[in-house]
This record gives C-alpha cells, structure tokens and sequence, in this order.
C-alpha cells in the first residue's frame, strides 16, 4: 500500500527551471557575452567584476514576461485501473513575471559595492484537472527569490576580480490527483488474500469506488545561502574577456502533505463495515502530515567574450556549464520518517552558447540581436509532464533608447522553439497513475523591459 501511494504523489521538483532572464538588457543578446558585457548594474548576477566599468552609481529595475506554451498530444495512452482516460490536459503553460533590482556604486578607483534582487529558478505548469497525466501532475509551482550583496576590486587597469554571497528563499506547490479506487482496489485484493474479507465483497466494494480520486498537494519552503565569483580582463581597449560562477545551493525543503479523501459510498449494510476497514487502510497511508526533501540545486559556470568592431558594431558570445548532475534522486520523507515518494531524475550536466551583436545607430538608439542553443538536462526516459522540457534555441533582438545622458530605456523579445518532447510516463505503476504517452508541442514567448539610471 505504501508503495503505490508514493506512485501517486507524483513529485517532480528536479525539473530543468533554471531562469536565464535576469535583465532587460541581455535578453535582446540571447544573453550573450553577459559575463563579459558588463554595461550597467545587472552584472551582479553575470559577473560582479563588471561593476568596475560602470562610470557612476547606477540603479537598474528589471521586467520579463515569460509565457511558455505546453499542449500535450495523446497516442495510445492508457488509463489508470478504475478510471476513464481523460483529456489531453490544455495549454499547461502560463505567464509569469521575473523581475529583477539592482543598484552598484564606487568606492574608489579601485573598489565597487552592489546589491542584486532576482529570481534564478521558477516553474509554473498547470493542466486540467481531470486530463490524462492528472494521476502524476495537475499544477507545478516553484518560486525563489535572490538576494546577493557582491563587492569588485580593481587590480590594475587589465583585471578585475568580483564576488558576492547569496541568501536564497524557495516555495513550491505541487498538486495531483490519486486513483483512490485503485488503492482501494489493492487493499481489498490483499485482505482476500490474507482472508480477511470474503472474496465476493470485492466486486461490490469496487463498483462503488469506481472512479474515485482524491486531490493531493505537496507545499514547502526552505531558505539556503550560495556564492558567486567573476574575473573581467581587458584584453585591449575594444575586447574584453570575462569568466563567472555561481556556487550550487542546497535546500532542506519542508512542507505539508495534504490529500482530501472521499467518503465511503453507499452500500448494503453487510459490505458497510468492509467498505470502512479498507477505507480506513488507505487513508492512513494518504495521511495529512509534514515532509521534508533534501535537493541540491546546481552550479553555473560562465565564459563569454565583448568585442567592439568598430564606432557602430559590437560583437560578443558565451557558454555556460550548468551541473544539473547533482539531481539524480529526489526522496520525500515524511516527518515519522517513513519516505512517501522516490523519485529517479538521473539529470544530465548542460551547456548553453549564445552569441550576439549590437548595432549603434546613432547616440540615442541601440539595436541588438542574439541566437542561443540551449541543452536540456532531462532525459527521455524520465521526463515527466511537470515539466516536459527538452533542447531549446532562442531567437532575440531588442533596443536602447538613452531618454537622457542618465537615463536608458531597454526591450527585448525572445522567441524559443523548444523541440517536441514525447513522453512515455507511468510514475511507476500503469494501474495506479496511468500511461501517459505522446508527444508535446511546446514554444515560450519572453519580453523584457528594463530602466537603468546613473546618478550624477
């Protein structure tokens, strides 16, 4: 019993939701060159050495809209034990606003202090409830915000070197439906068995049940810290290298279970007692009560490159590493210590390159424009539809218009087409969760706006 109840819940926090958005002004470059870039106070999050280039004390505040499209497309799913099939579950995607803070200053000629406001991770899929995955995923919420103080030093007029620590605080939801009159079904089976009840209340006692469900959600939260660092090298006066990286962060994530079981269904006076024995078997095992989950969240490592071509053009490119390996196993353990949930993710390291270009048409409007191609850390076999994710390429552009020599106005709009992840995911159990088979068609829209001002 207590296995198929860990099938149901259906965890899957150890999705690929790292947030890449973390400025209006690197979105229309795909991001390119942002370790390298350095042109206002949203270096603190790509590279704290940056804040040696800015010319003054500067406030930048941040906006991206991000909406993800998730439609899921059956082909010979099969439902869960008891249940009818269901539908394909709607657009899963919504939209979702990232913002971001940042503020720099200098001390001196050599030192620099800043402070950055961001969300590095988040995720929000959400299906209808009674489609054909509801057994494994209905809604998937993950938030963090960052907050990270980050100090420069200005070594000579080649290197800079940068760092900054990290408190970050997550808060997820996660929500599925259980196949109750499975697990019913299961308990009876098994009391036959042991000749508990007779066999010929079985039948009965699983028409009755038919079809029920109950509502689960999983809910927690965890604050942890982390550290990034960054170099800057100046190459010659038009080229610029730049290296970062940002440590991996370990949560310690408690939460609440919660499921909401339904009664026990009319029947004759003989079956009732039966019928309230085995009802009472499952709910003990869907039982109210507290969770914890350990899971380490991976590090970053970025290389990029600036180069100013002539008065009218830059170019610039990046990769960035990400070590999604350190999610491999994801286990809920409820607060008795008995686990409720083992789930294998069994991620993959990344990487992701990007290169881009701006174009200065003149001393009030930049244009830019940037490709990336964007690797996914899940593998086909465990991909699950909390999210169906897979490789990715962006298509950006965007522009600055300086409203005055203080204040610049950015914008940038992304496009990624996201290759069509199919999925093959039973959770464990095809009679307790469903198969769900079949292909998605997925894509995300990203715009982005940005103001930064330097002070006098």
């Amino acid at each position: 019993m207590l296995s198929l109840a860990a099938g149901h819940t259906g965890l899957a926090y150890g999705s690929a939701f790292a947030l890449q958005e973390q400025s209006g002004s690197g979105l229309g470059n795909a991001f390119a060159g942002g370790a390298a870039a350095a042109e206002d106070a949203s270096t603190i999050f790509t590279n704290p050495a940056g804040m040696s280039r800015l010319t003054g004390m500067q406030a930048a505040t941040a906006g991206s809209l991000i909406c993800p499209s998730v439609k899921f497309s059956n082909n010979g799913s099969v439902p869960a034990t008891f249940q009818s099939l269901g539908g394909e579950g709607g657009d899963a995607g919504g939209c979702a606003v990232v913002p971001g803070l940042y503020f720099a200053m200098p001390i001196n000629g050599q030192w620099s202090v800043g402070l950055g406001v961001n969300a590095p991770f988040g995720l929000k899929t959400e299906y209808d409830s009674d489609w054909i995955g509801r057994f494994q995923a209905v809604k998937s919420k993950i938030e963090t915000i960052n907050v990270n103080p980050a100090v420069s030093f200005k070594a000579n007029d080649m290197v800079t070197i940068g760092g900054g620590v990290n408190y970050q605080h997550l808060k997820a939801e996660l929500t599925n439906r259980v196949n109750y009159a499975g697990a019913i079904g299961q308990a009876a089976a098994a009391a036959a068995a042991a000749g508990q009840i007779p066999a010929a209340a079985i039948t009965p006692i699983l028409t009755a049940y038919s079809g029920a469900q109950t509502d689960a959600k999983i809910t927690g939260n965890d604050g942890a810290w982390g550290w990034n660092i960054g170099v800057l090298v100046n190459i010659d006066p038009q080229t610029r290298f730049g290296a970062s990286y940002r440590s991996t962060v370990k949560y310690n994530v408690n939460g609440n279970a919660e499921f909401t079981n339904p009664g026990v269904p009319t029947l004759p006076a003989s079956l009732a007692p039966v019928a309230g024995a085995l009802a009472n078997a499952v709910n003990a095992v869907l039982a109210n009560g507290g969770i914890n989950l350990d899971i380490k969240l991976p590090d970053t490592a970025n290389v990029s490159i600036f180069r100013q071509l002539d008065s009218k053009w830059d170019v610039m490119a990046d990769a960035q590493y990400t070590g999604w390996g350190t999610v491999q196993n994801l286990t809920v353990v409820r607060s008795t210590g008995s686990v409720l949930s083992n789930t294998p993710e069994n991620f993959r390291n990344t990487w992701r390159g990007s290169v881009g270009a701006n174009y200065h048409y003149n001393d009030q409007w930049m244009l830019r424009g940037g490709f990336a191609y964007d690797q996914s850390p899940i593998r086909d076999a465990q991909r699950t539809p909390r999210l169906p994710d897979n490789n990715r390429t962006w298509v950006s552009f965007g522009a600055q218009y300086k409203i005055s020599p203080q204040l610049a106005l950015d914008a940038g709009y992304t496009y990624i087409f996201v290759k069509d992840p199919n999925i093959n995911q039973n959770a464990g159990s095809t009679s307790g969760n469903a198969l769900l088979l079949g292909t998605y068609k997925s894509n995300v829209n990203i715009a982005a706006a940005q103001l930064t001002y330097t002070f006098k």
